[in-house]
C-alpha cells in the first residue's frame, strides 16, 4: 500500500502522527453513531495493521485490550501504522447485545453493501475505511453469552503466513478454523489480508488473564512484523496447534455438575460432568466423544437437552497437551512480561 498517504473517513494522516477519528455510521432513530478509531503512524515505513473489537456488541474483553494497548509507551517506537478500533458495533454495545437492531450478525454480513441492511452498511463502511487499507488484522472476540473460551487463536493453519503470526501471538492454543461465508476473516482473505481471530473469556465480562494475554499477543505480532523492536532476552512459549474441535451437547435437561474445567484434558468416554434432575434422584453422565482439551464451556448450571456444554479440541498426546497448558497457567503474565521493551508505563 502507499506508505506516504493514509486517508480514513476524509482525514489525511501523515507519518509520525497519532490521531482519533470518528467514522460516521447510519443514524439510529436520528441519534448519531460512529466507529471510534485511534490511528498511530510511525515515522518510519512499515506494515499497516488493524486491531478491532466488539464486532459483537456484548464482547467486552477486546475493548479493554485495545485501551491498555494504546497506552503503551513502547508504541512510540512503532514502524508503519497501527489502527485501533475498540468498538465496531456501537449499536450492540449500547444495548449489551451481540447483534444489531435488525437482529443480524455483523460478522456474517461482510463485505456488506452501501444499499443493503443496517448490518450490510456498517460492514461496508468498516471494510472500506479500515480493513482494505491494511496489510494485516487482529480481530478480538469472546465466547457467546453464558459461555467462556480458553484464550486461543483461530486461523487457517494451512496458511503458513497466518500460522507463523498465530504462533508469534503465543496464546495457549491455536485452533484450525475454516472460513465462514460473510465473516470478516473470510472477506479479508479474499482481499489478500491475513487476519488472526483471538477468542478468550466470555461475553459481558472482563477476564484479566485473557486481557493480558491479548495485549501481550498483539505486541508479539507487532514484533514479528518488525513494527516494534524485538526482545533481546525472552523465553518463548510455543502454542499448542490443534486441528479439530466439536461441541459436546447435553444428553438430558437438568442441573449441570461439572467434573472438568476449562483447559483440562479429557479422554474418550471419560465422565466430565453430570446432569442432575432438579426434582428427583436421576442423574446422567456426560462423557467425552474423543481425547482432547476443553477450550470452551457453558457458564450456567441450567441446561436443556441439546445445549452445547463443552467445546473440546482433539489432541492425540494428552500428556504433552496437559503439560503445555499447565506451563501457560504456571507462567502467569505480569505487566513487565506484556511490555517486554523496558516499558515503565503501568497497565491497570
Amino acid at each position: 500500500m502507499n506508505e506516504q498517504v493514509l486517508e480514513i473517513s476524509g482525514v489525511d494522516i501523515p507519518k509520525g502522527s497519532t490521531i482519533d477519528i470518528e467514522i460516521e455510521l447510519p443514524k439510529l432513530y436520528h441519534l448519531p453513531a460512529t466507529i471510534p478509531t485511534h490511528v498511530i503512524r510511525g515515522k518510519k515505513a512499515g506494515p499497516t495493521l488493524f486491531v478491532s473489537a466488539a464486532i459483537h456488541g456484548d464482547e467486552l474483553n477486546g475493548i479493554e485490550i485495545i485501551r491498555r494497548l494504546k497506552n503503551l509507551s513502547a508504541l512510540k517506537k512503532l514502524k508503519g501504522t497501527l489502527i485501533l478500533v475498540p468498538v465496531v458495533n456501537a449499536y450492540g454495545l449500547s444495548t449489551l447485545t451481540r447483534y444489531l437492531p435488525d437482529r443480524r450478525d455483523l460478522n456474517r454480513s461482510f463485505p456488506g453493501s452501501s444499499k443493503g441492511s443496517l448490518a450490510g452498511r456498517i460492514a461496508k463502511i468498516f471494510f472500506n475505511e479500515i480493513v482494505k487499507k491494511c496489510d494485516y488484522g487482529i480481530d478480538l472476540h469472546t465466547g457467546a453469552i453464558h459461555r467462556t473460551n480458553l484464550p486461543q487463536i483461530r486461523t487457517n493453519t494451512k496458511n503458513l503466513e497466518t500460522l507463523a503470526l498465530a504462533k508469534a501471538f503465543e496464546a495457549p492454543v491455536i485452533l484450525h478454523s475454516e472460513l465462514r461465508d460473510g465473516s470478516l476473516r473470510s472477506e479479508a482473505q479474499d482481499q489478500g489480508i491475513p487476519i488472526l481471530l483471538y477468542e478468550a473469556g466470555e461475553a459481558l465480562r472482563f477476564d484479566d488473564t485473557s486481557i493480558k494475554i491479548g495485549v501481550k499477543g498483539i505486541v508479539n505480532v507487532l514484533k514479528a512484523l518488525e513494527m516494534l523492536p524485538p526482545n533481546t532476552k525472552k523465553r518463548k512459549k510455543h502454542p499448542l496447534v490443534l486441528q479439530k474441535s466439536s461441541w459436546l451437547r447435553a444428553s438430558a435437561s437438568g442441573m449441570l455438575r461439572t467434573v472438568k474445567g476449562l483447559g483440562d484434558t479429557v479422554k474418550k468416554d471419560e465422565v466430565i460432568a453430570f446432569i442432575d434432575e432438579p426434582i428427583g434422584d436421576d442423574s446422567y453422565e456426560l462423557t467425552s466423544n474423543f481425547d482432547g482439551i476443553i477450550i470452551g464451556k457453558i457458564q450456567i448450571p441450567l441446561v436443556q437437552e441439546g445445549d452445547a456444554v463443552f467445546h473440546i479440541a482433539g489432541s492425540e498426546n494428552l500428556e504433552s497437551a496437559g503439560e503445555h497448558i499447565e506451563y501457560f497457567q504456571d507462567n502467569a503474565i505480569s505487566n513487565s512480561d506484556i511490555l517486554g521493551l523496558n516499558d515503565e508505563h503501568t497497565i491497570e
